[in-house]
Order: C-alpha cells, then sequence, then structure tokens
C-alpha cells in the first residue's frame, strides 16, 4: 500500500472515531508516526480532502499549530449543486473519477448511476471528439448528468 493511501486510511479512521466528524492532527507527529516526511501528509491533505470531496481544512501555523479536518455534511441536493458549480468550463478524467468516487462514498449517487456517469465520461466514450475540446465535453456531460439527479 502507497504511504497516500496509508496517511488517508489514518485520517478518516480518525474523522470516523470523532462525533463531530472533526480530526485535529499535528503534522509532523502524525508525519512520524507514519514514518513519512511532512510534504506527505501536506499532499493528501490538499490531494484528497478538498472541498469538492466535502472536507474543510484549516491549518494553524506556530508552536501550538495544527491541521484541522472537518467532514462537511449537506443534505443530497446542496452537495450536487455545489459539485456542480465548482466543475468550470473543463473537467479532466482523474478530477471527474474522483469526484464520481466521492460522491458515491457519501452515498449522494448510487453505485450504479456513478458508473453509468463514469462511462459516458471516458476517454472511449469521447474518442472521436478532437483531444483539444474533450475537457469542455466532460465538463458539460457531468453538470447535466448531475443535474439531472437533483
Amino acid at each position: 500500500m502507497r504511504m497516500s493511501d496509508l496517511v488517508t486510511q489514518q485520517i478518516l479512521a480518525m474523522l470516523e472515531q470523532s462525533s463531530d466528524s472533526i480530526a485535529e492532527i499535528r503534522r509532523n507527529e502524525l508525519a512520524e508516526q507514519l514514518g513519512c516526511v511532512p510534504s506527505q501528509i501536506n499532499y493528501v491533505l490538499t490531494s484528497r480532502f478538498t472541498p469538492e470531496q466535502g472536507y474543510i481544512v484549516e491549518s494553524r501555523r506556530g508552536g501550538g499549530g495544527y491541521v484541522r479536518i472537518t467532514r462537511v455534511k449537506v443534505d443530497r441536493t446542496t452537495a450536487l449543486m455545489h459539485i456542480i458549480n465548482s466543475i468550470g468550463s473543463e473537467l479532466d478524467r482523474t478530477t471527474a473519477r474522483a469526484i464520481l468516487m466521492n460522491l458515491a462514498e457519501q452515498g449522494i449517487v448510487d453505485t450504479r448511476s456513478a458508473a453509468l456517469i463514469d462511462a459516458a465520461l471516458s476517454e472511449k466514450s469521447h474518442a472521436s471528439v478532437p483531444p483539444a475540446l474533450r475537457a469542455q465535453l466532460r465538463a458539460a456531460v457531468m453538470k447535466n448528468m448531475l443535474l439531472t439527479l437533483i
């Protein structure tokens, strides 16, 4: 298992144990505990605990500094509208897949719907579209498919 996966699992476990869906970590202490460098903690926080994935990350620097990760609980419609509004005019395949996985994990979109949307966004589905336009098409398709789920 990759180090980033271990860091993610550790943070998710802390969130699960918390009654208020908040985990506070000290970056250096967590890095030491897991046997990695603090920059790996930063990488995980910026790539896997984003607002689009349903998290708020706050940090306080200094001697008593900490990082606070909060799992945001919102209703289905609000979550879908937030995702739709955050997509923008272009969407790469990796980000699209991450959004869908997060929506499915949170139960906002059922796994069948997520699989259907994923298929519609695949490179195979867009093979006849010029590569320069695929990210724009993917964003438009994703937004419209999520709108139909509201």
